[in-house]
């Protein structure tokens, strides 16, 4: 059967978009090149125009620019198309990408969300609520604990805190007294109160009484008392 009808031939793969644009970038770089030789070619021309006088001559030069000029325009409008055709291409083919993308992007974003469906099950918040309040509870009691070992055996429990404060003041008012440089118990208040409790009667002021016996062979010292007398020196 396959001899008398023949076998049925497979039929090529559709031309990628990245293929597609490849081969209209190579058909513009042709028509490029062929604008170039153009371009040389009416290079040439102008340069026998201005050498040659007016007339015949000229006219056919002339006429052999214009052709090639008209060559020059027909290619380039063959190049804008091609350049067309490419940015085309190139759209689709960053449409195509920014598809792939999404499709990549769609399966990670499936595969992450089913792995954390399978973490969210070992997971509890009535477990994470209950840890929670242990920890709490353990940071009051560790709380307490330091406490109570911190307690002072030594101050009572029922000191007035009033009482405190005015020991305090009294205690700041005797600090500020001493830097002046005069403590507090020689002020002058407490002075005169000292000796208004002593009563003790003034120390005299004139010189000391000679008693009436006593000669002036024996001299006094400086506190009133006679003088013991020197043993005399024997050489």
């Amino acid at each position: 059967m396959h001899r008398i009808f023949g076998a049925k031939k497979e039929k090529d793969p559709p031309p990628s978009i990245q293929d597609s644009s490849d081969r209209i970038n190579k058909r513009g770089e042709n028509v490029d090149d062929k604008i170039k030789k153009l371009d040389a070619e009416l290079a040439r021309y102008k340069e026998q125009i201005k050498k040659t006088r007016p007339g015949p001559a000229q006219e056919a030069v002339k006429a052999r620019a214009m052709r090639v000029l008209k060559q020059k325009r027909m290619y380039e409008g063959q190049r804008d198309m091609l350049y067309n055709q490419t940015f085309n291409l190139d759209q689709v083919a960053f449409a195509a990408e920014g598809i792939k993308d999404a499709q990549q992007t769609m399966t990670a974003l499936k595969a992450a969300n089913k792995d954390l469906k399978g973490m969210m099950k070992t997971v509890k918040i009535q477990d994470i609520d209950n840890l929670q309040d242990e920890m709490m509870d353990l940071m009051d009691m560790s709380t307490e604990i330091q406490e109570t070992l911190g307690r002072s055996y030594n101050v009572p429990d029922d000191i007035d805190e009033e009482e405190l404060m005015g020991e305090l003041d009294a205690l700041e008012m005797d600090m500020e007294s001493e830097s002046h440089g005069v403590p507090s118990y020689l002020q002058a208040d407490k002075e005169s109160d000292l000796e208004a409790e002593l009563n003790l009667p003034s120390a005299p002021t004139g010189p000391a009484a000679v008693p009436a016996g006593r000669t002036n062979a024996q001299a006094d010292d400086e506190l009133g008392l006679p003088a013991v007398p020197r043993a005399s020196i024997r050489g």
